[in-house]
């Protein structure tokens, strides 16, 4: 398994995992799940977040298609098996 984490000046977390047969990231986000909107479209994940009256699109390339993503208690998880 590999893992890098990263924390940004908030200390909001990312982490990405690489295990044997499955990709796995971890984003700590600042705002609520409802903020939230994703998609997955082949191996991209699409995500908005609309907080405060500002949308954040951000693209994010996958390791392959059909990506389990789940927002929780403002935790992204996003699980690709390989």
């Amino acid at each position: 398994m590999n893992n890098t984490q990263l924390a940004n000046r908030d200390d909001r977390l990312l982490r990405e995992y690489d295990y044997e047969d499955e990709w796995v990231l971890a984003a700590d986000l600042p705002v609520d799940d409802d903020s939230v909107q994703y998609d997955t479209v082949g191996d991209t994940l699409i995500l908005v977040i609309d907080a405060d009256g500002q949308v954040t699109e951000t693209e994010l390339d996958l390791p392959g298609p059909d990506a389990a993503v789940t927002v929780n208690n403002g935790v992204l998880t996003v699980q690709v098996n390989q």
